[in-house]
């Protein structure tokens, strides 16, 4: 029997397989409170191969190869990282991590051909990942390197193609201690809750957004020419889409994750509730969010601050949000929307810094209130939406066409 193709969460069957896998794992963490490492590897073998095998075994390959990568990558680097030049071996171990993602960036706008030998489905999350782990290293965060844990890390199989994007002393500390029977009843709840409102977001609203509204909203804009109460509707419903197609995968990977034992960070918080823009990037892709603060928004301030660039530490943020917008942009893809996108919401955050400062300076002087709230939730959603218009690319088909 040929085992088929399933991108991850897309196929009925691909749960039905899930929940046949999971149930020894589910009924030995219920009955005995441990983990099955041996089959927990089997299972993650089986899904990256329907995953990335069939007519995308190029992709697992390309996967085999980049983790082996990795692996040494980091290896050689905890145990050169103590020599004279550490700052060179840091900044050197960084760049080679992230060479298969820029190439896989890159190539294609100098070929017009996908890096098959490189690129596959969520090198991306997995790059943040590794990165991630060198920097940790670095700052005396994880103190001793376990190659096989790492691998565990990076291959975990319910978030490898599109996050939640982990952090791997939280991860680990889960591999070396199972929850127990209390805790794990709570997570099994959680799971199950996770994964059916999953099926709610994704192949319910996500489907009749995405598959019906969108594409004759999207119709009647190009018909019409652009500027019209369609575009208007098309940026709604393609927000809209956007989150629940996002959230409902983001909701079966983590509620995998809980039915393995493992917690996963959540990925959503309900960000078209948010009151300003920076809000909505604490809701929003939240694990996302959260490495690019880390990893380099704090990292780029500190250099900033250290080395005294700018002498306002106000300039010195404005700076670090364009820089790192601009590269989560970049990120998305090498064209002129995504870059605006990043650029618009830097601006916005910019704004909202300016404004906080303001009403802080003037506290008490200006109304707040449960109308007020609800004032800045509805200016924030348009913000929001007319980004996500812009990351939508159907801009550039208006203008380009």
């Amino acid at each position: 029997m040929t085992i088929p193709h399933m991108i991850p969460y897309a196929q009925p069957l691909y749960f039905l397989l899930l929940l046949v896998a999971l149930a020894p794992i589910i009924f030995s963490l219920l009955v005995r409170n441990k983990r099955l490492p041996i089959y927990q590897a089997i299972v993650t073998f089986f899904f990256l191969f329907i995953s990335f095998g069939g007519a995308d075994w190029r992709q697992g390959v390309a996967l085999f190869g980049y983790v082996v990568w990795q692996v040494i990558l980091v290896w050689l680097y905890f145990n050169y990282r103590q020599q004279k030049n550490a700052t060179g071996w840091f900044y050197l171990a960084v760049f080679l991590a992230i060479a298969p993602l820029t190439i896989t960036k890159i190539m294609p706008l100098l070929t017009d051909k996908p890096i098959s030998f490189i690129g596959f489905l969520g090198i991306s999350y997995l790059t943040f990942k590794s990165v991630q782990m060198i920097m940790e290293i670095r700052d005396g965060m994880i103190k001793e390197y376990h190659p096989l844990r790492y691998i565990q890390f990076l291959l975990f199989f319910p978030t490898i193609s599109s996050g939640p994007i982990d952090r791997y002393r939280r991860f680990e500390k889960e591999e070396l201690q199972a929850p127990n029977a209390e805790k794990y009843v709570e997570l099994l709840g959680k799971g199950v809750q996770n994964i059916f409102v999953g099926f709610l977001y994704k192949f319910i609203i996500g489907y009749y957004l995405g598959q019906i509204l969108e594409p004759a909203l999207k119709h009647m804009v190009i018909h019409n020419g652009g500027i019209s109460w369609a575009l208007l509707g098309y940026m709604y419903v393609y927000s809209l889409y956007l989150f629940f197609d996002f959230a409902g995968y983001s909701l079966f990977a983590i509620g995998t994750s809980y039915l393995m034992g493992y917690e996963t960070p959540i990925n959503f918080n309900k960000p078209f509730l948010s009151w300003n823009i920076k809000e909505f990037w604490n809701r929003w892709h939240m694990t996302l969010s959260f490495w690019f603060r880390d990893y380099i928004y704090m990292r780029l301030m500190f250099f900033l601050m250290k080395n005294k660039v700018f002498k306002s530490k106000i300039v010195a943020s404005n700076v670090g949000y364009f820089v790192l917008f601009l590269i989560m942009g970049v990120w998305h893809g090498l064209t002129w929307f995504y870059i605006v996108y990043g650029i618009y919401h830097a601006t916005l955050i910019c704004l909202t810094d300016a404004w906080i400062r303001f009403k802080r300076k003037h506290k008490g002087q200006l109304p707040a209130n449960k109308l007020t709230h609800a004032f800045a939730v509805f200016l924030t959603f348009q913000a929001i939406c007319f980004g996500l218009l812009i990351f939508s690319g159907i801009l550039n088909t208006l203008l380009f066409a």
